[in-house]
């Protein structure tokens, strides 16, 4: 039992260092939603918050696990029964794929053009590249990590007190 609620506290832990990873990532784009010109010397670019996406890799390992592998002469590399029925070993614990990799990647939309002809980068039609942040948008990813966030501590303190009430038992 406590091997299924350590996991689900550890899966939540995940997420939530996850979502903080976006929400930093969203008041980076926020606080430079007006920079026009960075170290580069181009307006500031939107950075996104990427997930890693595991389901897959998880999918395609346990069934690479699941069919056994055939070597020339020598027949099934993995003959246990509980490998062949899909089922694991006790104490074998497959924690591939449940990690929190997030990354940041630049946004490829195109910089705002906004004439302003007293700013100091504007070019000599009086236009100015501005970053390439619409405030609305970044507002609805903080309020949607937010929310990811508090579920993620919602299930970390239902996984306590389902233990809590174990223990009671």
């Amino acid at each position: 039992m406590s091997k299924g609620l350590f996991e689900s506290i550890r899966i939540s832990g995940t997420g939530l260092a996850g979502q903080r990873v976006k929400m930093d990532v969203v008041a980076r784009n926020l606080a430079n939603s007006e920079t026009t010109r960075t170290s580069e010397g181009t307006p500031y670019r939107r950075q996104r918050a990427v997930f890693r996406e595991v389901l897959d890799q998880r999918v395609a390992q346990q069934r690479q696990r699941l069919s056994p592998e055939f070597t020339p002469g020598n027949g099934p590399t993995r003959t246990h029964p509980m490998h062949l029925s899909g089922m694991q070993p006790f104490g074998m614990s497959d924690r591939e794929g449940m990690t929190t990799d997030v990354s940041t990647a630049p946004d490829a939309s195109d910089f705002r053009v906004v004439y302003e002809p007293g700013h100091p980068d504007a070019d000599e039609a009086g236009y100015v590249l501005m970053p390439n942040v619409d405030v609305i948008t970044e507002m609805v990813d903080m309020i949607a990590a937010s929310r990811a966030y508090e579920a993620n501590v919602s299930a970390v303190q239902a996984a306590k007190d389902m233990f809590n009430q174990a223990l009671k038992i």
